[in-house]
């Protein structure tokens, strides 16, 4: 469906910002992915998927506007037409990154080679009618347990299903976007679509640093997903505390982006052709630009201007909260890993972020080998219940914003 056949309808509000969260940080996702692993595919279901923030930002335009009814409306709803504005530049930037494949604009072709071991390979398949998958839940098929391999997203008759659980269903038709290691990855797609998958050659670097390159490109994603995430938390949760680490973040992937680019200048004098790292100038722009419109998703809270009623509202009935926790130096989980305290299982909190004591040095998408240490800032979401038993580990040092 084409931005310009979309008629008014009533929606929620909440739902379609939701959506957009959920959509913003997909696209965010698999258009490094596709950078990373130099796949067209992927690159092809993010301009697909932009196209579909696209429809949901003038669903939420059209609901705002129908609900300012008084200038104290306008008011109130000033602060969420800006998120939906920055949402418009994320998938922008995402198509942009996206388009380095698609349009060959320059990228090293041993890229993927450089990647870090702990980044995991991302590909799309088509279930098939055959499948053993098609019909089954996701619960059912525990196909993360078996082989370590899950359903970031599946793309089903031209809509998205962004957040599949246990309880998704899959279908013949379904494409599915499987993130894991190659292994599992050889595994799931031969069962999904009855066919071998072959990860490509991986030709050898002939530029002398790609690694640190390749570093700084996984960690910008990961860095500037969380500013989304954390974005859209500091709107729906109404937490000044949260919108000011995306302030934080802000400015780390600019020095991050300056630095990137100085590389890939330096690199260009010592490679035959040039142009061929024009890519990566791309990407840092645009990673600059997803930092930006995170910032200015938080933006209406760092102001001070409180959320609409019908999005406080909204808010207040969720269940899902983010929290930041200081931890006390002698609680449960100073100098412990998180695997140690089992933490996620225990708590049903997910630890998103972690920035150490006494530095704006951050750990993102810490694993459960990360250890924490007294003082060190916390980021996590979950439930409420959960939230409270974090903060019992933590100790007495808490900085709860729901």
């Amino acid at each position: 469906m084409n931005p310009e056949d979309i008629e008014y309808e009533p929606v929620s509000v909440k739902a379609v910002l939701a959506e957009m969260k959920d959509t913003a940080e997909l696209l965010i996702d698999l258009s490094y992915s596709a950078v990373l692993h130099g796949n067209e595919d992927l690159a092809a279901e993010v301009l697909d998927l932009e196209e579909r923030m696209d429809i949901l930002q003038l669903q939420a335009r059209m609901s705002l506007m129908m609900a300012a009814r008084s200038p104290e409306d306008a008011e109130e709803l000033a602060p969420v037409l800006g998120v939906v504005g920055a949402a418009e530049k994320i998938s922008d930037a995402a198509g942009d990154i996206a388009k380095v494949v698609i349009e060959d604009i320059g990228l090293p072709d041993a890229i993927r080679a450089a990647l870090p071991e702990a980044v995991e390979t991302t590909i799309r398949c088509e279930l098939t009618d055959e499948s053993p998958y098609a019909g089954r839940t996701l619960g059912d098929i525990n196909m993360e347990t078996e082989t370590g391999v899950r359903v970031v997203a599946i793309h089903r008759a031209g809509e998205w299903v962004t957040n599949p659980d246990h309880e998704t269903a899959l279908r013949a038709d379904d494409v599915l976007l499987l993130r894991g290691r190659d292994d599992g990855l050889q595994t799931v797609h031969e069962a999904a679509t009855g066919l071998r998958y072959d990860p490509p050659d991986v030709p050898e670097s002939t530029i002398e640093d790609l690694e640190r390159a390749v570093d700084s490109i996984v960690l910008m994603k990961d860095m500037s997903e969380l500013a989304v995430d954390l974005a859209y938390g500091a709107v729906l949760f109404d937490s000044e505390g949260v919108a000011e680490e995306v302030e934080e973040l802000e400015a780390e992937v600019d020095a991050l982006k300056s630095r990137f680019e100085a590389w890939t200048l330096r690199a260009a004098s010592r490679v035959e052709d040039p142009v061929s790292l024009r890519g990566l100038v791309q990407l840092a722009g645009a990673t600059e630009m997803i930092s930006d419109a995170a910032l200015e998703i938080a933006e209406g809270v760092l102001r001070g201007i409180d959320a609409h009623p019908v999005v406080a509202a909204a808010v207040k009935e969720s269940d899902e909260v983010i929290i930041r926790l200081r931890v006390a130096p002698r609680s449960d989980l100073a100098e412990a890993t998180l695997g140690d305290r089992r933490v996620k299982t225990e708590t049903g909190m997910r630890v998103i972020a972690v920035r150490r004591a006494g530095g704006r040095e951050w750990v993102v998408s810490p694993g459960s080998e990360t250890r924490l240490h007294g003082g060190d800032l916390i980021i996590a979401k979950g439930t409420r219940a959960g939230a409270e038993r974090l903060g019992e580990l933590v100790g007495d040092e808490r900085e709860f914003d729901e």
